[in-house]
């Protein structure tokens, strides 16, 4: 049996608060939810819960705070079989929390109160850095400070370790501090956010997409929810269609695409044959459910894959 991939998370963790609602609230407006629900969350914990349901060996590097959250969080890590040595407690502040809000078309509103990712540093990263050397490959967010990402950027660098950076939530970034990012995977409004180009059209994306390349990164990656996602590498640009189902709940399926699209280029598949299968695990997660919760396993993704 060949070792399984191994992928190492330098994130977030929070706590996510979702409340479902028929429409979302106008400005000064009271309304009734339908339901409540209360799971872990934040891009990194997503993304490492990902590639660990898709079979990788992982590692999470990350902040909890020093209330009820934290070692809840803690213990979630621990009981999905992820290496939590380096998800450490800062004294004084909260755990990282998301409220989410969806409507019954199944989109979202999210307000991320970041909490103890504040403190993620890069001295975190270094203390973990073997750990994270032996990683195939290093997956990055920015629901924590910008230079701890940069530090990490290099670090992977240094080490020659393939790495992701999902550039979420969307902020200026300094793009010559990332010209060691083998993947920059945005969606839609991040990408527009970090190119200035508009992002409405198949097109729009592709000359966004040549643009966020020619920064340097390896590979620009555009996801573009239920039409798929889009790259540009030194192969030139490719839409890769995104399987249709019936979506419930979208919340999450982005962390989905970047958790399991490293697994699969951990695996040794090549970029378009990974982003086909990330699109179909991020589509499998939208047709339940709630964040974590919603992932599948790999065996239930190889029968979906199979057409079983």
């Amino acid at each position: 049996m060949p070792n399984p991939p191994r992928v190492a998370v330098v994130g977030s963790a929070n706590v996510d608060l979702t409340v479902f609602t028929d429409h979302f609230p106008r400005p000064g407006e009271t309304i009734f939810g339908s339901r409540f629900d209360l799971g872990f969350g934040g891009k990194g914990a997503n993304q490492a819960v990902a590639a660990r349901l898709c079979g990788a060996e992982v590692t999470m590097v990350a902040r909890v705070g020093d209330d009820l959250f934290g070692p809840a969080t803690i213990g979630n890590f621990e009981a999905l079989g992820i290496d939590a040595r380096h998800v450490r407690v800062a004294e004084g502040v909260s755990t990282g929390v998301a409220p989410i809000f969806v409507d019954s078309a199944g989109q979202n509103r999210i307000i991320v109160v970041k909490g103890a990712n504040d403190r993620l540093t890069p001295a975190d990263v270094d203390d973990a850095a073997a750990a994270i050397a032996g990683a195939d490959v290093l997956i990055l967010q920015l629901e924590v400070p910008v230079e701890t990402v940069y530090h990490a950027v290099e670090f992977a660098r240094a080490r020659g370790i393939r790495c992701i950076l999902n550039p979420a939530p969307g902020q200026p970034l300094d793009m010559t501090r990332l010209e060691h990012v083998d993947y920059l995977v945005p969606n839609e409004t991040e990408a527009e956010l970090i190119s200035r180009l508009p992002v409405h059209t198949i097109d729009d994306a592709a000359r966004c997409a040549e643009r966020l390349h020619a920064t340097g990164v390896g590979c620009a990656v555009i996801t573009l929810g239920s039409r798929g996602a889009l790259i540009c590498g030194s192969g030139g640009v490719e839409h890769v269609r995104a399987p249709a189902v019936d979506t419930v709940d979208s919340t999450g399926a982005g962390d989905a695409f970047i958790g399991s699209l490293a697994v699969f280029l951990a695996e040794g598949l090549d970029e378009v044959a990974a982003i086909r299968r990330a699109n179909l695990y991020a589509a499998l997660s939208t047709t339940k459910v709630g964040t974590q919760k919603s992932f599948v396993g790999r065996a239930t993704f190889d029968r979906a894959w199979h057409g079983d």
